[in-house]
């Protein structure tokens, strides 16, 4: 498709409903087609517990919330939560449309907002079956740039309108305010800017989660080896994985887990040494705030999803994956695999210290 002239669009749709590193991840997508249409309005469909974020990091001008709870409830509830959604859409008249999500009912979304002008994958991931269609009058590449990271699957808009891809990893600068307070929580906890790790110890699903134990027992060596403090961050749903470490964790440590807004955490997560902590949306808000991450994976290939855009290393045992998770782990599914299990606490440490090392000129200080 060629390029597409800059005054053709005023209101776009994103629909991008999953979770909180997918939307870090299209925020380079919205970056740039801010740059290609800087007259257009750029409206994120998304879970309602992420749209503050999205607006008030700029990476979207307004969201349609859809609430994930209500679409998962029953036939009445998904009905009436679709019902409510199309009719917040279909108000902005949206000139176009790009779905992202990928799924059957943000293909039905698309076609029942019918834009004019509606992206969608030329390959979904999941095969369509039968009785759906594709709704889309411009077909995206799976991945593109000929590149492997997801982030080029939620950058193939632009390559299907032409557009130039400026911007190529995530960067997200916390609002003043956000860091003010992230700076006045260090100082209340002791905590002093560029000092500490953050560490991240949640996940969807239990069998992402390394063990509590082995967290343990790389903070205990990384602030004994380094004199780094260290904070845990998560939400608040990540509470037992926190308590787990904290009763097992000989170094004292700041416990934050539930404590702070996403866009906070933002600001919190800029002012780490380095973050910590398992594949997760945390992860990507720490690299796209400039933070320097140790990833834990599992099945889940780093190839695909690792941090984009700072200094980073992401650690997965060997493949194939030996199953200690049994009737927990699906081994073909790498969202309910347990394969980060099998990761030792010594590559952990190694890695951390390998990347402070690495980063330590460039922030011009010591360890």
């Amino acid at each position: 498709m060629s390029q597409i002239p800059p005054g053709s669009f005023r209101s776009i749709l994103i629909l991008q409903t999953k979770f909180i590193g997918d939307i870090v991840l299209a925020s380079v997508l919205a970056k740039n087609l801010q740059l290609a249409y800087p007259d257009a309005r750029i409206v994120f469909l998304c879970e309602a517990r992420v749209a503050s974020f999205l607006t008030a990091n700029g990476i979207a001008s307004e969201t349609v919330t859809f609430r994930r709870a209500s679409a998962r409830g029953t036939i009445l509830q998904r009905g009436q939560e679709l019902v409510r959604t199309i009719h917040a859409l279909r108000r902005y008249r949206f000139d176009m449309t790009i779905d992202i999500t990928d799924s059957k009912t943000s293909r039905f979304v698309s076609g029942l907002v019918n834009a004019p002008v509606r992206l969608g994958y030329s390959q979904p991931e999941r095969p369509l079956r039968w009785y759906e269609r594709q709704p889309a009058n411009v077909r995206m590449r799976p991945i593109a740039y000929g590149e492997r990271h997801f982030l080029y699957r939620y950058l193939s808009p632009l390559e299907a309108l032409g557009v130039d891809l400026r911007v190529k990893a995530p960067s997200i600068q916390p609002l003043p305010l956000e860091t003010t307070q992230a700076l006045a929580l260090l100082d209340k906890f002791g905590l002093r800017p560029n000092a500490f790790v953050a560490v991240h110890a949640g996940a969807s699903f239990p069998g992402r989660r390394w063990q509590p134990e082995r967290f343990a027992a790389a903070i205990d060596r990384i602030a004994n080896e380094t004199g780094l403090s260290v904070a845990l961050v998560g939400g608040p749903g990540e509470t037992e994985a926190t308590a787990q470490i904290k009763a097992a964790v000989k170094t004292p440590i700041v416990d934050l887990v539930g404590a702070l807004s996403l866009e906070t955490l933002l600001a919190l997560l800029k002012e780490a040494r380095l973050f910590l902590g398992n594949e997760s949306g945390p992860m990507h808000m720490a690299a796209a705030a400039g933070t320097p991450v140790v990833g834990l994976f599992g099945l889940t290939n780093p190839i695909r999803w690792a941090p984009v855009g700072v200094p980073s290393i992401s650690l997965q045992p060997s493949m194939p994956c030996s199953c200690v998770g049994g009737d927990l782990c699906r081994r073909t599914d790498p969202s309910k695999a347990c394969c980060v299990w099998r990761l030792e606490v010594d590559p952990v440490v190694d890695a951390v210290r390998e990347l402070l090392s690495r980063t330590e000129m460039a922030l011009g200080h010591g360890v």
